[in-house]
C-alpha cells in the first residue's frame, strides 16, 4: 500500500523544501494528530487470518505444514491484504488498473483486484495548514524584508491532485512562496506593512487561481510577521518620529489659526461697546481668581492719588465720598 505524502510543513531540513517560517515550531500546540493505527492493525489482522486458514487447511488435509504451505500461506496472506483496505473518513484513495485511473474510492472498506488493481495515493481532504516565508526579497523600493506566512488550503478532487501534479503538498509550499516574492515585489515597504489585508487578499485570489488546476481549494492566507532589517529600523524610526512631530506642528498651527479667527470676530462685537467690554474683563478677572485661587490687584483711584500730581488727593476724596454712599 501506498503511503500519503506529507506536506512539505512536515519535510525534514534536508530536503529541498522552500524555507519556513521561524517560528513555524512555536506554532505547533503538542496535541496528538489523528492516527492510522487502526487501519494497519486491520490489514496485519486479514494478514494473520488469511494465513492462519491457508495452513488449517494443509493441516487438515495434508496432516502435516511444511515449508511450502508455510510459503503459500504468506503468498495468500499478502494478496489479501493487498485486496482489503480501510480507508479513512477523511481520505480518498485513487485507485489505478493497469495503470490507468479507474475510481477514487472510500472511505471505508475498499476491495481491489490483486496485481490488477492498486491505489496510488490516499488523499486528505481536511484543511492542511502549510507555513513559508519570502527571506531577504527586496520590495518596490529596494528594502530587503521577510516575511512568513501561512495558507490553509484543502484538496477538493482527489484525482487531479494525484494525475495532475506529483508532489501537491510541496507543490502548494513551493508556489506560494512564489506568489509572495512576486506580490512583495510590487509594493513599497510601507505598502507591505500598512497594507497587510491587502496583501493576504491578493495572495488569495492569485493562488486560487494557479492551484485550482491541481483540485486543491484555497481557504485562507495569512501574513504573520514582517522583519525589516535592523541596520533600517533607527533610520525607519526617526523617520517616523520626525513625520509625527510635523504632523503635530501642522495642526498646532491649524488651531492656532482658528483660535486667531475666532478672536477676530469676538473683536468686532465688542466694538465700540465700552461695558460689554468692561463686563467680560470682569468675566475673565473672575474665572482666573476661581481656579487659580489668588488675589487680583486692579489699580483703582486710590493708587492714583498717591502716584499722580496735586489734585491726587482730591481724587482720593471723591472716591471716598462715592463709597460712603
Amino acid at each position: 500500500m501506498s503511503r500519503r505524502k506529507q506536506p512539505a510543513a512536515a519535510s525534514s531540513s534536508s530536503s529541498p523544501e522552500p524555507s519556513l517560517s521561524r517560528n513555524a515550531t512555536s506554532a505547533d500546540s503538542g496535541r496528538r494528530k489523528t492516527s492510522r493505527n487502526g487501519a494497519i492493525l486491520f490489514t496485519v489482522a486479514v494478514f494473520a487470518a488469511a494465513v492462519a486458514v491457508v495452513l488449517a487447511l494443509f493441516g487438515v488435509i495434508g496432516g502435516r505444514v511444511g515449508v511450502t504451505a508455510v510459503v503459500v500461506a504468506a503468498l495468500a496472506g499478502w494478496l489479501a491484504a493487498s485486496s482489503i483496505h480501510v480507508v479513512m473518513e477523511w481520505e480518498k484513495a485513487v485507485v489505478m488498473r493497469f495503470g490507468k485511473f479507474n475510481r477514487v474510492a472510500g472511505p471505508g472498506i475498499v476491495f481491489t483486484w490483486p496485481l490488477v488493481e492498486f491505489y496510488t495515493l490516499r488523499v486528505d481532504q481536511r484543511v492542511i495548514a502549510t507555513y513559508f516565508g519570502a527571506e531577504e526579497t527586496l520590495t518596490s523600493d529596494l528594502v530587503p524584508i521577510n516575511v512568513d506566512a501561512v495558507i490553509f488550503w484543502m484538496v477538493f478532487s482527489a484525482k487531479k491532485a494525484t494525475m495532475e501534479v506529483e508532489d501537491y503538498a510541496s507543490a502548494v509550499s513551493w508556489m506560494s512562496q512564489a506568489m509572495l516574492r512576486k506580490a512583495i515585489g510590487r509594493a513599497s515597504l510601507s505598502e507591505v506593512a500598512t497594507r497587510r489585508d491587502q496583501l493576504d487578499a491578493e495572495l488569495k485570489d492569485v493562488l486560487e487561481g494557479k492551484l485550482a488546476e491541481w483540485g486543491i481549494t484555497v481557504i485562507d492566507v495569512e501574513v504573520r510577521d514582517i522583519v525589516v532589517p535592523k541596520e533600517l529600523q533607527s533610520a525607519m524610526a526617526a523617520e517616523a518620529i520626525a513625520a509625527r512631530e510635523r504632523n503635530a506642528r501642522m495642526i498646532l498651527a491649524e488651531a492656532e489659526g482658528d483660535i486667531s479667527a475666532m478672536l477676530k470676530d469676538a473683536s468686532a462685537n465688542y466694538e465700540g461697546d465700552a461695558e460689554a467690554m468692561r463686563l467680560r474683563t470682569m468675566h475673565l478677572a473672575y474665572e482666573s481668581v476661581k481656579h487659580s485661587g489668588g488675589t487680583l490687584v486692579i489699580p483703582s483711584a486710590f493708587s492714583e492719588g498717591f502716584t499722580e500730581g496735586p489734585d491726587g488727593a482730591d481724587k482720593v476724596a471723591r472716591a471716598v465720598q462715592q463709597a460712603a454712599r
